[in-house]
């Protein structure tokens, strides 16, 4: 798995605070455990497809 947030369907960008952000809605444990580092990867990368993206602006 791949840890680059920049390539990842989740990664979002706001406008309004110019900032981009992961949209991954992470329950209490999974938060837990990426607050402490305990993953070496996160388990939820998804590649982003380009067309998908740019369908959405």
């Amino acid at each position: 798995m791949a840890a680059n947030c920049e390539e990842c369907v989740f990664y979002d960008y706001d406008p309004e605070t110019d900032t981009n952000f992961c949209t991954v809605d992470l329950d209490e444990d999974e938060m837990e455990r990426f607050l402490r580092g305990a993953t070496a990867q996160c388990p939820f990368y998804r590649r982003g497809d380009d067309y998908a993206t740019a369908r959405r602006q």
